[in-house]
């Protein structure tokens, strides 16, 4: 039986618009210029200190990165309410469930915050687990992906992992899962395709693709 490991921003939910928006009041914070959409989707990398390294062409101080984690949460924060699901989020999740899969989320947005918005959404029931970031702000996803299999009592020669980023394709490498990844506007779809793992544009057809990978 498959597991499905989703990846909620930028997957499950359509925030890239808030996301850059958050971005900017983060840089306006230390001076900064704002960036476009297409800034974002051509820098956004993690940790995140690497990814406002390249979008300024400069290293950021501790204390420069400290301020841009903390006002980019709280204007985060302050926009939640404008994040909807993607358009065929719910298509998807009925999807896996009526194939008999289980399912879940995994998400770098901190875990305290991702379980309410989850819930809101009406969500939190159709998971076997949801888990979100607790101590590494900006970091890398792979160990969060090994804790979360762990928890989940499942081997990755079960799982596929959707998500919309490289970071998501880089932590389904390292922990041995399956992936496939969701144009959902983290990064040009050109680089997504370069990753070597499946893309589309829709969550259903990724649903369709999960099943369809040999193991």
């Amino acid at each position: 039986m498959i597991h499905v490991v989703w990846d909620w921003n930028g997957t499950l939910v359509e925030d890239l618009p808030v996301v850059v928006e958050s971005v900017n009041a983060a840089l306006d914070a230390i001076g900064e210029a704002p960036i476009t959409d297409d800034d974002y989707r051509a820098n956004y990398t993690r940790p995140v200190e690497r990814f406002y390294d390249q979008l300024l062409e400069r290293p950021i101080t501790v204390d420069e990165f400290a301020i841009l984690d903390r006002v980019f949460h709280e204007q985060y924060r302050a926009t939640l309410d404008r994040v909807p699901l993607a358009n065929d989020a719910v298509e998807a999740i009925e999807a896996v469930a009526a194939r008999g899969w289980t399912q879940s989320i995994l998400s770098m947005w901190w875990e305290e915050e991702l379980l309410e918005v989850v819930a809101q959404h009406g969500l939190i029931d159709r998971m076997a687990l949801v888990q979100g970031n607790r101590d590494d702000p900006g970091g890398e996803k792979a160990g969060h992906l090994l804790r979360h299999l762990s928890a989940l009592r499942v081997g990755p020669e079960s799982v596929v992992m959707i998500g919309d980023s490289i970071d998501d394709a880089a932590a389904a490498g390292v922990v041995g899962t399956a992936c496939v990844l969701y144009d959902g506007g983290s990064h040009h779809v050109g680089d997504l395709v370069g990753v070597g793992v499946p893309v589309t544009d829709s969550l259903v057809t990724a649903v369709e693709i999960a099943g369809q990978i040999e193991r």
